[in-house]
Parts: C-alpha cells; structure tokens; sequence
C-alpha cells in the first residue's frame, strides 16, 4: 500500500508570548515520524510522512492529493480547537481517504474528559466522581463535600481537553476548597479550558494497550452486563504499571508531566504488571468495555486507578484512541515489546487491521 504518515511536530507548533510551557508536549518528534516510515517501509510499504496541517507551508490536502495514499497512518493532534483530534480525520473523510483509528466523533469525545466520564457513568463503567469548573468560584456539588461544607476526599484537577498529563503536578492534589479554587483559577489562566477536578484514587496506576476491532457480537454485549464486555477481536499487549515508587516525593505519587517529557528517557515501569489473574482480566473486560462505548478502532490504550481503600477496585481515569507511539519510550510500545512484538510489528498491525476494517483493496504481507 501507499501510506501517508500523518502527525503534528513539536518543532512546527506555531508559539506566543505567556502561552503553557507544556502547550505542545503531546505532539511528536521525527523521531517518531521517522521510526513510523521505516516500519511500514520494512513490510513493503510505500510510506512518506505528511505535516498535517492544511495551512501554508504545510498545505496537507495538496501534498496527499499528489501522493494519492491507499491509506492514511493518523497520529495527528491538531493545535487549537475543542475537538483538535478529529480535525486531520474530518478532512480525510471529505478527501474520502481512509485512515488508521478512531473515527472524528470517537477523537472528539475521547480529548473532552468529562464528556467521554458521562458517557462511561452512563453505561455503569467506574470512573471516579467528577466537577467541571469554568471559573474558581463556581458552587461545588453537594455531592464533593461534608457538613461542614470542606471536601469530603482529596480532588484531582487537570486540564479537560489535554493529553500527556499536561498540567499534572504535585499541586493537581487539593484536600481543601480553598486549594482547589487557587488550582482551577491557575490552570484556567494556563489553559483556557475548563477544568475538570475528580476524586483522587490513591493507589497503584495501570494502563491497558490493546489492538484489534471487537466484533459486532462483543459489541452488542455491553449491555448485558454493567462493568465489563467481551473481548472477541482484541489482542491486549502485557498491561504496565509506571512504578510510582521510584520517584521522588515531589511528583506525589501521581504519572506526572515531568516524568513523561523530562524524564522519558529514566521511565520506570513494571511490565508485565504484576496482578493476579482475576484482576488481569477484570481490567482487559473494562477497557473492552470502555474501547466498545466510545466505538474505538484499531488500537487505543485505557488508564486506570486501583483504589488502595477500597479492595483494590480498578477506577477507569480515561481511553487514549491516539496513544503515543514514539520507539523508546511510549507506553504502548513498551508493552508490545513485553508482549514480545516488534516495533515493526506493531504499526503494520495497527495498518493491517484498518485496511480489513475498510476493505482496502490491496495488502501488503502481515507483519505479523
């Protein structure tokens, strides 16, 4: 096939005076472009990445125009924008170009936090309860605190629309209303977005990688039962656990920016995770669950909290349909390789199963 390798580099990022320091630190490097080429390259493939912006000197719809791609290889961000992770699918769809992934209402949902919480509280999937502030003195629901009107537990507040724990510190932990209006006020000012504060789950934190299409049988059986589905037509990569324990106290226990952009290099992680079978895949049939509610294709990875206090219970923190996929250090790439998949393997796999999914015409021989 002729795939065209979409993304959004940092170092093209337009900047301002007084904009976040970590305002574009979930966009990629070249070296990510550049291992994404090689890989679908090493199947066969006809690969060139694609700056995906449809600005000047970019001009994204004439350069795939002239490549005239069989399929488009999306990891791209976008920069500005509610929905900025639907905007590169929205205009492959009116190109009708094919691409890898979630479709724009799946992208679109899965970047808005506290819309992608009701949806999962709709469909009886754990999520930790939740506020969303767009100013610090707002009412806070009843619901978040005591008699004697202080938090009834630690809140957590990020930023709703942001990924690569952009704005998660130390200080995102707020044990009293006075803390957390100073934090809301501050991240509004950063980020001018709403914010979202959710009780804070203290204990180990996990993440589910996992490839494939669940089929319409699994789909359909969400329903019958609240808390998890089937898991027909997923591959799971070995589930990783950041150890929390080998940083410094000033990162709180908490998958911090810091240690996802500064620290990437000195990740320390366990993978596989250690979990006994029955928690394993209790957690493989929530993320199942959370990948059919929000209609993900493909590949995706799901985040989750164990509660310390209470036996352990698995708490769903969020679904990422563009999980990162830089060679090094990545997570879900870290757990393909534990899983004991090539890096190669991995992007043909994701490509594989999107041209099935769209009945692409012409296959290159499976990577795996």
């Amino acid at each position: 096939m002729r795939i065209a390798v979409l993304a959004n580099l940092k170092k093209n990022a337009p900047t301002w005076d007084g904009m976040a320091a970590d305002q574009w630190d979930d966009l990629d490097s070249p070296k990510t472009t550049n291992a994404l080429v090689a890989a679908l390259r090493s199947a066969g493939h006809e690969a060139e990445f694609v700056e995906a912006s449809i600005l000047p000197p970019w001009s994204m719809i004439d350069r795939l125009q002239a490549f005239r791609p069989d399929l488009c290889f999306n990891i791209a961000e976008s920069h500005f924008g509610d929905g900025r992770e639907a905007q590169v699918p929205a205009v492959l769809e009116m190109l009708r170009l094919p691409y890898t992934g979630s479709k724009v209402l799946t992208l679109a949902l899965a970047l808005d936090k506290p819309m992608t919480k009701r949806v999962l509280m709709y469909h009886g999937l754990p999520t930790p309860e939740f506020q969303v502030f767009e100013s610090p003195d707002e009412p806070i629901d009843i619901d978040l605190v005591d008699a004697r009107g202080e938090l009834r537990f630690p809140m957590f507040v990020k930023p709703s629309r942001e990924g690569t724990s952009m704005g998660v510190s130390a200080e995102s932990i707020v044990r009293t209303v006075a803390e957390l209006r100073v934090q809301v006020a501050r991240q509004l000012r950063l980020y001018n977005q709403p914010i979202l504060c959710e009780h804070f789950i203290e204990g180990r934190e996990l993440t589910i990688g996992m490839v494939g299409n669940l089929s319409p049988t699994a789909a359909r059986r969400i329903n019958e039962r609240a808390g998890g589905c089937s898991t027909e037509g997923i591959t799971f990569l070995a589930p990783l656990e950041v150890d929390l324990g080998a940083y410094d106290e000033s990162e709180a226990g908490l998958y911090t920016n810091y240690m996802k952009t500064d620290l990437a290099d000195d990740f320390h992680y366990f993978c596989p995770a250690q979990l006994d079978p029955a928690m394993q895949q209790q957690l493989f049939e929530l993320a199942a669950a959370v990948f059919c509610v929000t209609d993900c294709k493909d590949v995706a990875r799901v985040d989750f909290r164990l509660d310390r206090y209470n036996d352990n219970k698995p708490y769903i923190l969020e679904i990422n349909p563009l999980p990162g996929l830089n060679p090094g250090y990545s997570d879900l790439c870290i757990q393909a390789h534990a899983s004991g998949w090539t890096y190669e393997q991995l992007i043909n796999t994701i490509a594989d199963l999107a041209a099935e999914r769209q009945q692409i015409g012409i296959h290159a021989p499976s990577a795996s």
